[in-house]
């Protein structure tokens, strides 16, 4: 009641569009600390506990990768035949394979390259397309139809097929399963930011920049781009695990990464016959890999959820 009276009797400002004194605004709780809009993204991606999650594992992960083969007694191809097949004990954390490496090592060797591929893939693959799909979308008309209907003759064709050609000529090796995974992968991100480019480029402050003699290449890179951030880092976020699914399933498949570098899939295919009677030489790879693929798509939900306004509560 008092609080009450106290704003009945409040003195009205001489002019209704003054605004209100500092004091009397804190006094009444109208004003908080204002947020931009990437602080707004991001205390909306901490309150998802599942995006969360899935990035304190993929930075442990990283830091796994990065350090883990430093301090590791064992080398990843040291081989030891007397220790082969061990399971999982005190020295040997995940046990040996059948020629005596350390598991262990080799899943943390594993991880920098499955990470190295995914991270870069996913860089190649996001300037790839969103150059080709915001030339397509802002140009339209025939340069659009053009573009477009490559990308339909590229999607038709089967990946695969290719994919395994390519890695018979370049050779089983880190750089030609980067450029593998990036021959197609661009297409999605393209078809994203083709969508988003048409949708905004009409809008007034594209059509002010026109007429203010503003270049295509400023108005692409200082309008049209900044204003399509959201899907595509969400497009971004989501391309790194399919590049490191990938990668897993060539090297699984024995046309990936060459032995004796370790990747997860390669340690899988090495597993296949020490199914029956060693599982845990198994279990180990593919635990890193479904544990990382979660949590990369729990940051892609995350970021989806967090970039896109109209889910803001």
């Amino acid at each position: 009641m008092q609080r009450l009276e106290q704003n009945a009797y409040r003195t009205v400002p001489p002019n209704l569009f003054d605004p209100l004194p500092s004091e009397e605004k804190q006094a009444d709780g109208w004003i908080r600390p204002s947020a931009s809009y990437w602080q707004d993204v991001w205390m909306r991606f901490t309150r998802n506990k599942t995006a969360l999650f899935g990035l304190v594992f993929i930075g442990l992960m990283a830091l796994f990768a990065i350090f883990g083969p430093l301090f590791s007694p064992y080398p990843y191809d040291g081989m030891d035949m007397l220790s082969g097949n061990q399971p999982p004990n005190s020295v040997h954390w995940f046990g040996t394979d059948k020629f005596g490496r350390d598991i262990f090592t080799r899943v943390m060797y594993g991880a920098r390259i499955s990470l190295t591929v995914g991270v870069f893939a996913a860089m190649i693959n996001l300037l790839i397309g969103v150059v080709y799909g915001s030339v397509s979308g802002y140009f339209g008309g025939r340069v659009d139809m053009v573009m477009m209907r490559i990308v339909d003759i590229l999607i038709g064709l089967p990946s695969l097929l290719y994919i395994v050609l390519l890695m018979l000529v370049l050779g089983s090796n880190l750089v030609s399963v980067i450029i593998a995974l990036c021959i197609t992968s661009w297409i999605g991100t393209a078809r994203v930011v083709r969508g988003q480019v048409l949708s905004i480029k009409h809008n007034e402050y594209v059509l002010a920049a026109m007429l203010a003699g503003a270049t295509n290449r400023y108005i692409l890179f200082r309008h049209l781009l900044p204003n399509s951030m959201g899907p595509i880092i969400v497009s971004t976020a989501f391309l790194i695990p399919s590049a490191i699914f990938s990668e897993a399933f060539l090297s699984f498949l024995g046309i990936g990464i060459n032995v004796p570098m370790a990747s997860w899939g390669t340690l899988a295919n090495e597993a296949i016959p020490m199914l029956q009677s060693r599982p845990y030489q198994m279990l180990f790879p593919v635990a890193a890999i479904s544990l990382t693929m979660f949590s990369l798509n729990f940051i892609g939900d995350g970021l989806r959820d967090s970039l896109d306004p109209r889910l803001k509560k």
